[in-house]
C-alpha cells in the first residue's frame, strides 16, 4: 500500500452464488480506488462457484469454508482474516450487488475528512430498477414496531443526496475502520442470516460509533438472491425469530412486549379460526357440524401456508433458544408451492 494511502479489505460473501458473484468481482476490479484487496469467502458451495472465481479473477484470496456458517459466520471469516494482517477498513459487501467504481473512494473519502470511527453504508438501488432506491437509511419506528427504510421504491432525488445518520447500515454494503471492529466484535452468530448488522449497527452505536449513509458511495443490489427472493419463507423464518431475538437486547420494554403481542396474534390467526356457526333453518347440530368442518377447512389450509409454517418455527426456535442456522424442514418449505 502507498504510504499514508488507507489499505481496505473488501469480504464478498458467496454460498452457491457463483454468476453473482463473479458479476460484484467484475464491477470491483474496476475501483476508481487502488489500495483495496477482496476477500471472498465460500460457505460451501456446490455450484462450482470457487473454480470459476479463481479462474476468472486469479489475484481474489479464495477462503473456503466448507460448510454453509450463514451470513454472520462467513462474514467473521473474513473479518478475522482481514484484522489479522493488518487492514485499516474492511467492507462488507453482498455478492449479489454491482458497485460503481468510486464506491470505495466514496467511502474512504468521508472517513479521512471526518472520523474514521464512523459506521458508514451505500445508497443503494435495486438493480432491475436502477433510478429506483433499496435503501438510503433505517430508523427505528416504535409506533409500527419495525424499521423505515429510507428511501425504499422511491426515484432518487435530491433528498437523499445528503450525508445522513441512520438507526443502522444494511449488511449488503458496512464499511467500518479495522479499529470500529476490534472494539464492538465479530457478528453475532446467533442470528445466521439477518438482523446481525442491525444488532452490530447497534453495539457498536452503544459503543459511540454513528451510522452514516454516504450518498455518493452508490451500488445495485439484485436483492436476497441467496434466500430466492424476500418474500421466500426462508427469509419469514429468519426475518420472525430474529426480530424477536433483536428487540430482546435492543428495544425498550415497551416495544418488546408488543412484538411479543404481535407475533402471538400472528400465531393464533394461524392455528385458532374463528369458528361461525351460520343462522338458518337447518338444526343446531347440523350448523354446529357444519361449522366445525368449515374450521378445519379454513385450519388446515392456514397451516399448510408455507409462510404460516415458517412464522410456527420461527416461535417455536425463538422460545426454546434454537438459534444460528435452521432446520432442514424450514429450509424445505421455500420449496413448497406457496
Amino acid at each position: 500500500m502507498a504510504a499514508g494511502s488507507p489499505a481496505v479489505d473488501i469480504v464478498v460473501l458467496n454460498w452457491n452464488g457463483r454468476e453473482d458473484t463473479l458479476d460484484c468481482l467484475a464491477s470491483l476490479s474496476k475501483s476508481t480506488y487502488p489500495y483495496c484487496r477482496v476477500i471472498v469467502v465460500d460457505n460451501g458451495s456446490a455450484d462450482g462457484s470457487v473454480a470459476a472465481i479463481r479462474a476468472a479473477f486469479p489475484t481474489v484470496e479464495v477462503l473456503e469454508t466448507g460448510k454453509n456458517l450463514g451470513y454472520a459466520g462467513g462474514n467473521n471469516v473474513g473479518i478475522r482474516h482481514a484484522l489479522d494482517r493488518g487492514t485499516d477498513f474492511i467492507l462488507l459487501l453482498n455478492n449479489d450487488t454491482v458497485v460503481a467504481a468510486d464506491l470505495i473512494e466514496s467511502f474512504v473519502t468521508l472517513s479521512l475528512r471526518t472520523s474514521s470511527d464512523d459506521v458508514l453504508g451505500a445508497k443503494i438501488y435495486y438493480f432491475d430498477k436502477p433510478e429506483i432506491l433499496w435503501f438510503a437509511g433505517a430508523r427505528w419506528h416504535s409506533p409500527a414496531l419495525n424499521f423505515v427504510i429510507d428511501g425504499i421504491g422511491q426515484a432518487d432525488s435530491d433528498e437523499y443526496s445528503q450525508v445522513r445518520d441512520a438507526d443502522y447500515i444494511t449488511g449488503c454494503a458496512l464499511f467500518a475502520s479495522a479499529a470500529t471492529f476490534r472494539q464492538v466484535g465479530l457478528l453475532d452468530e446467533r442470528y445466521f442470516l439477518t438482523y446481525e448488522e442491525t444488532d452490530w449497527c447497534y453495539r457498536a452505536r452503544g459503543a459511540g460509533h454513528r451510522c452514516i449513509v454516504v450518498p455518493q458511495a452508490r451500488l445495485w443490489h439484485k436483492v436476497s438472491s441467496s434466500f430466492g427472493g424476500e418474500s421466500s419463507p426462508l427469509v419469514t423464518y429468519f426475518m420472525t425469530r430474529n426480530r424477536l431475538f433483536w428487540a430482546r437486547h435492543h428495544c425498550s420494554a415497551s416495544d418488546m412486549r408488543a412484538i411479543r403481542r404481535e407475533t402471538w396474534q400472528r400465531v393464533r390467526q394461524v392455528v385458532l379460526p374463528e369458528i361461525v356457526i351460520p343462522t338458518g333453518s337447518d338444526s343446531v347440530v347440523r350448523r354446529f357440524v357444519w361449522a366445525l368442518l368449515t374450521w378445519w377447512r379454513e385450519f388446515r389450509r392456514r397451516i399448510g401456508s408455507p409462510h404460516n409454517r415458517a412464522v410456527l418455527y420461527a416461535v417455536r426456535d425463538y422460545y426454546l433458544g434454537r438459534l444460528g442456522d435452521c432446520g432442514q424442514p424450514i429450509r424445505r418449505l421455500s420449496k413448497r408451492p406457496n
